[in-house]
């Protein structure tokens, strides 16, 4: 019996049950309820799971209150600033951060891992024009695991990390495909000679036999923004790609249905709604007007990139990209017309008592959307890049789960509310 436990009394029946208290390296306890259903005869409802916690993982912590965010126990703001998006994604892959020799070879494997099947060619042909880019990414990776079915079976640890460094190397060239299929514009390969970052720029803007100019400062950029976005714990898409998973899917078939989580405006598709907002309130003029219209409770207008569902004073990633936004304005050639308006709402919603008490401050979203603006990233691949970032988490994630010897296929339970055993007349 654990040391800690809870105690539910039932005040129908007057029967008491024990629950055990599981202790966490940091946060908050957790009930044990596993048992809950057969002790008792009652389910728990907890809409959006924000009591529950679906699984152990040591991969990333979050503390809401006091915006806080790790990964493996480095603090985001050390990995953002200190270190590159590769070093955090064989962190979260591998468990420690890489030495500079782990990294040039990890560095090298992606790169080599980096094409992808000539074959796959005739699916992104076979979309039509105009086709959103993530639409197109969440089909060709489900389509990517017949190419790679052996990838269903996976019986050591070595073929695990094959499987986790393909995926990680694959995803930006059909990232980049995808957008230049959607575009009617040639696709370009891999450039072996580039890093992760900069190559994925280089196939995003490149032309056939044409140098493509690409500033560090750009890169640098675009680097922070991926490894800011490469986990955060049991989010939707996590928790969309953990579900698939538990029914022993293809890993690549879990990570296209993270992709389609992911697309949603609430959740990856956020940043591009910022920026289109931008251009909906267009000046600082409008922008009081707009401040009115988020506050009033018959109009439907939400002002898009503040507020967290789990930071509840402020999101330090969204901090860590203020910096860079601000450091890099002139570097990036970050449109002022949008800064102004930007900074214009932001003053207002840190001092206004209608957005202060509901901890509306600015998030990740706010921040990104114009940095990627600046980088000359169409709007509709902000969630992309997002797919890009996150990918190492999605397959950390996958191979925790692939791990646990107690697991059991994701299945919530239901208050039901319908009909009962209805007649036919």
């Amino acid at each position: 019996m654990p040391n800690k436990t809870l105690t539910v009394t039932d005040n129908r029946t007057g029967k008491s049950f024990d629950f055990p208290i599981l202790e966490p390296t940091i946060g908050p306890d957790v009930v044990d309820i596993s048992e809950f259903y057969k002790n008792t005869g009652m389910f728990t409802f907890d809409r959006g799971f924000t009591s529950t916690a679906s699984c152990r993982s040591r991969i990333t912590y979050i503390d809401g209150g006091e915006g806080k965010l790790m990964y493996r126990g480095y603090d985001i703001s050390y990995l953002a600033t200190q270190k590159s998006f590769l070093d955090t994604a064989y962190l979260l892959l591998h468990k420690e951060l890489p030495t500079k020799e782990q990294l040039d070879s990890f560095s090298l494997e992606l790169k080599k891992r980096s094409f992808v099947h000539e074959s796959m060619k005739k699916l992104f042909d076979a979309f039509p024009d105009n086709a959103h880019p993530m639409a197109i990414l969440s089909s060709a990776v489900a389509a990517l695991s017949t190419f790679y079915f052996d990838h269903l079976d996976l019986d050591s640890p070595e073929e695990v990390m094959e499987m986790a460094h393909r995926i990680v190397a694959k995803i930006p060239t059909i990232a980049a495909f995808s957008y230049r299929y959607s575009n009617g514009l040639p696709v370009i390969y891999p450039d072996l000679s580039k890093g992760f970052t900069e190559n994925f720029l280089y196939m995003l803007r490149g032309y056939p036999h044409h140098h493509v100019e690409l500033s560090p400062i750009e890169v640098q950029a675009l680097d922070t923004i991926f490894t800011l976005h490469a986990d955060h714990e049991q989010n939707a898409s996590t928790t969309a790609v953990r579900v698939v998973a538990s029914t022993h899917a293809h890993p690549y078939a879990a990570i296209s249905a993270g992709i389609g989580a992911l697309w949603g405006r609430a959740h990856g598709g956020a940043n591009e709604s910022v920026i289109r907002q931008l251009e909906l309130i267009d000046n600082v003029d409008n922008v009081e007007k707009y401040i009115a219209k988020a506050k009033d409770p018959n109009d439907p207008f939400r002002l898009m990139g503040f507020g967290h569902r789990v930071y509840k004073n402020f999101d330090p990633r969204a901090t860590i990209l203020k910096k860079l936004r601000d450091r890099l304005s002139d570097e990036l050639n970050i449109n002022s017309q949008y800064v102004e308006v930007a900074n214009k709402i932001e003053q207002i919603a840190l001092n206004d008592e209608y957005f202060v008490s509901r901890n509306l401050y600015p998030n990740i979203d706010f921040y990104s959307g114009l940095i990627l603006d600046a980088l000359k990233i169409p709007k509709e691949m902000f969630a992309v890049i997002f797919v890009i970032g996150r990918t190492p988490g999605w397959i950390a994630q996958w191979i925790e789960l692939k791990e646990q010897p107690d697991m059991k296929i994701a299945r919530p339970r239901q208050l039901y509310l319908g009909p009962n055993d209805r007649t036919p007349q």
